[in-house]
């Protein structure tokens, strides 16, 4: 077993090959083979996102405060708030932040597969984030 204590481990500013604007990254979780959890909790400020991403098992998020957006490929992005949860299939392509006025915090939860959690592609155009939601 291990606890690693609130406070102990760095927050990390996310890497601009895969986020637009300003993200905040605190590990939660990533756990030794056989298991293949990967976890952090996500801070967006206004505007920021991903870049369009899939991942091989799917990913979990869940919003912890604020507002914001997740968008499948093809489709007009989706309006996520605080206390909902999403499940995105295994090797969908989509993207996900904050809304263009508000900050988004969320949990991200996915598995590892040969160490890698997701497959990072183009980042998302502002016409794809300006989008109207449905």
């Amino acid at each position: 077993m291990q606890i690693f204590a609130a406070g102990t481990r760095p927050s990390m500013r996310a890497n601009s090959d895969y986020f637009t604007g300003t993200v905040w990254q605190d590990p939660i979780i990533s756990t030794e083979a056989p298991a293949r959890l990967h976890a952090l909790c996500v801070h967006f400020e206004p505007g920021a996102r991903t870049a369009w991403h899939m991942h091989p098992f799917g990913q979990t998020l869940h919003v912890t405060q604020g507002a914001g957006l997740v968008c499948l490929r093809g489709e007009p992005p989706r309006v996520i708030r605080a206390g909902d949860t999403v499940w995105i299939p295994a090797d969908a392509e989509h993207w996900h932040g904050a809304g263009p006025d508000t900050t988004m915090t969320h949990i991200a939860m996915q598995e590892m597969q040969d160490g890698s959690a997701a497959t990072w592609l183009e980042h998302v155009s502002d016409a794809d984030y300006e989008m109207e939601p449905a």
